[in-house]
């Protein structure tokens, strides 16, 4: 393949896009691999075509390696198999709909459980077709409401998805064992830095689920790692240990205090030890039971009902957690106050939650016989020895309060967790029986009776994965694409007014028929010190410069990576790139 900037469909840009968040969407942009054509929406130009099928190509490969088939789904589909399985209302407003001329209703899909099961169900009836396992690259849909960070946030993206069916557990583990390393494979390939991690299932439904995050200052995911042990987990899905429960009734009684002027932790702190409260003046923010209202509303119901959440005051409420715990119901702070006098905003306690009928989750750090100082639900009050068990009865608990470096890691003992962000680039299910189920798929068992498919979902996000790779393979100057997708395995700069021009279009058309991509800058009327600058920017691994010493037979051979430079013969060239390719690409 050869290609020239005279003819390429190729325009970088000196200065950054002023909507441009992250170094990611910058330097594409900036680079001339994507424009953007609507909110959350983008362009693929030729280069950044040719980056976009070579992650596809690979993702393809590896899948295909595992015995998966590949199909392809309609992108607008009908709504009924999503009302079927209720995900019609659990996605809400995160889905595009919309009717046809004839007022059915129909989405854009954001994944294909549905079509996947309701396929199976069609064609296969028997115990002898299974194991199988369908996958797909395809354009998904997402209303998001606030896209951002170019491919990172985006309401139209590229996905791989797969769907293993499977006749028992034993089954459905081995295909997600399968995919868990056929994605390694991906990744590696793909040159990333990543970890996996225990996740939350989400609208995805199943019983266990991992992301592999790559890792990025600008990720949206955090995720904890342990200091001790191999434990890492999105903070969705960290869960917190429990102390010990105690015994309620022997705690001393409650005492209510008048705490004016207190509606802070840190003030109610500050008052509690300058007046020795219940005879301490060692009290903490930790010592403190903080409870936050909070509205839930249900996918399909209008109303909205009040929810309060239980955390130590030294914790905050951590509504990302929390949302993926109540998904597909969302959730918001409550401040109609207003509304309920009944709850005394800044001095709410438990005590009046049963009677009041409000539903109260607390943290497990809330255990039975635990004792708080919190709310006495008077304006101006405070009260101690407010005994979980005792005084008070949760609801249940719930994994809501932030987690922080330096917690206990709860799958060791000794351990602390550290915190790092990361870009989710995979992400894989075990969904179990929830769509063959809601699709009554049955086959023919070995013993002559229907038996029902168990399902796991794997994805990957495509075009995510460019932009992964971009925020890791960037320097100051701009892109370094690693070797294995870079749009070019090399980059002919013609550095001069002479037959630089035609020597580069010469030495690139050898080197494209011995098997290289080659990109040659043969734009007239450019300085070299600008094709230099947007070689660099651009990124493609190496840069052949035809300047100066073609004159003595010598072209400068550059390694955008580590910077190395080296002035190599003519003819000894092709011989030298055809062998670093084949060396550096997996």
């Amino acid at each position: 393949m050869l290609l020239r900037m005279s003819t390429t469909l190729i325009r970088t840009l000196r200065e950054d896009p002023a909507d441009a968040e992250v170094p990611s969407h910058r330097l594409l942009l900036r680079a001339g691999y994507l424009r953007r054509a609507a909110p959350g929406g983008y362009t693929w130009l030729p280069l950044g075509k040719l980056v976009l099928d070579r992650v596809a190509e690979i993702v393809r490969a590896e899948m295909a390696a595992i015995g998966d088939q590949e199909v392809h789904f309609p992108a607008l589909l009908p709504a009924e198999p999503y009302r079927t399985s209720g995900r019609w209302t659990e996605y809400g407003d995160d889905i595009f709909t919309l009717a046809d001329r004839r007022g059915a209703e129909h989405l854009l899909a954001p994944t294909h459980e549905e079509l996947a099961a309701l396929l199976v169900k069609d064609l296969f009836t028997s115990y002898r077709d299974f194991p199988v396992t369908l996958f797909q690259i395809q354009t998904k849909f997402r209303d998001e409401a606030r896209p951002r960070a170019g491919l990172l946030r985006g309401r139209e993206f590229l996905m791989k998805d797969a769907y293993s069916f499977d006749l028992d557990e034993a089954g459905l583990r081995a295909a997600y064992d399968r995919h868990r390393d056929a994605y390694r494979r991906v990744f590696d390939r793909l040159g990333l830095e990543y970890t996996v991690v225990h996740a939350t299932s989400g609208a995805m439904g199943g019983s266990a689920s991992e992301e592999f995050l790559a890792i990025a200052p600008v990720g949206e995911d955090t995720f904890v790692g342990c200091t001790d042990c191999h434990y890492a987990a999105n903070t969705e899905a960290v869960t917190t240990p429990a102390p010990a429960a105690g015994d309620p009734l022997a705690r001393p009684p409650v005492e209510v205090h008048d705490t004016p002027e207190t509606p802070t932790i840190a003030s109610l702190v500050a008052l509690a030890n300058d007046r020795r409260l219940a005879g301490r003046d060692d009290w903490t923010a930790a010592d403190t039971l903080k409870n936050v209202v909070l509205t839930v509303r249900r996918p399909g119901v209008h109303e909205t009902e009040l929810l309060v959440i239980g955390v130590p005051g030294d914790r905050e409420v951590d509504l990302k957690r929390l949302a993926a715990v109540l998904a597909p119901a969302t959730v918001d702070v409550f401040d109609a106050w207003d509304e309920r006098p009944d709850l005394v905003c800044g001095y709410i306690g438990p005590q009046v939650f049963d009677k009041l009928g409000i539903r109260y989750l607390v943290d497990p750090r809330v255990a039975p016989g635990t004792a708080w100082l919190t709310g006495a639900n008077e304006p101006g009050r405070h009260a101690t020895n407010v005994v979980c068990g005792r005084d008070f009865t949760p609801t249940g608990t719930v994994e809501a309060a932030d987690v922080r470096p330096g917690d206990p890691c709860p799958a060791c003992v000794g351990g602390s967790l550290t915190m790092r962000r990361g870009i989710e680039i995979g992400h894989i299910f075990q969904l179990g029986r929830r769509y063959t189920d809601a699709f009554t798929v049955d086959v023919l068992g070995p013993q002559g009776k229907p038996v029902r498919p168990t399902m796991g979902c794997y994805g990957i996000g495509v075009s995510r994965a460019v932009a992964a790779i971009a925020e890791q393979h960037h320097d100051d100057r701009g892109l370094v694409w690693p070797a294995a997708i870079a749009p070019c395995d090399v980059h002919l700069v013609a550095a001069g007014k002479g037959p630089q021009v035609e020597a580069a279009l010469d030495l690139g058309t050898r080197l494209a028929a011995a098997g290289l991509r080659v990109l040659v800058d043969d734009r007239a009327g450019v300085s070299a010190g600008v094709k230099f600058t947007d070689a660099e920017l651009i990124g493609i691994p190496r840069t052949v410069v035809v300047g100066r010493r073609l004159a003595d037979g010598y072209v400068e051979l550059r390694d955008r990576s580590t910077g190395e430079r080296a002035e190599i013969l003519v003819g000894d060239l092709t011989e030298r790139l055809v062998e670093e390719v084949g060396r550096n690409v997996v």
